[in-house]
């Protein structure tokens, strides 16, 4: 999902947050969330909505598709056999990475959505700043 990546990395440097341990978990999970709403979205490849939002408390990333019904999510298992399908792995790994996960109903598919709390203080006094003059944006 490079595009998608792409896109959440120019937000987060816009917000001061692009190169910490956050900016790279948000990431993997942009990434995550992306592909598997062009993979299981219907019909599979079908476009999707990436939104990101921070209010300089909570860092929210939200993926719109148009697959319905629940993702499905992986058992965690002590012992992975990596031959297995790698279904809902990924799910598990948005869980672990942020700090609040969840699925919401939209009137075509679903919306899979990620938050890590992220105060203002530990953003940098530039990015603080710029963040109060920059809208929410959504591609």
């Amino acid at each position: 999902m490079p595009a998608a990546r792409k896109l959440a990395y120019e937000f987060l440097a816009d917000w001061g947050l692009a190169d910490t341990e956050r900016g790279h978990d948000v990431l993997l999970c942009v990434s995550e969330l992306a592909t598997n709403a062009l993979v299981h979205g219907v019909p599979p490849g079908r476009q999707f909505l990436l939104f990101l939002r921070y209010d300089g408390r909570t860092l929210r990333v939200a993926v719109h598709d148009s697959g319905p019904g629940e993702p499905f999510i992986a058992e965690r298992a002590e012992h992975v056999d990596e031959s297995a399908d790698e279904g809902g792995r990924g799910l598990l790994l948005v869980a672990a990475l942020s700090d609040k996960w969840g699925v919401g109903e939209r009137e075509l598919g679903k919306v899979v959505w990620c938050e890590w709390d992220v105060p203002i203080d530990v953003v940098d006094q530039v990015a603080a700043e710029a963040f109060s003059r920059l809208p929410s944006r959504s591609r």
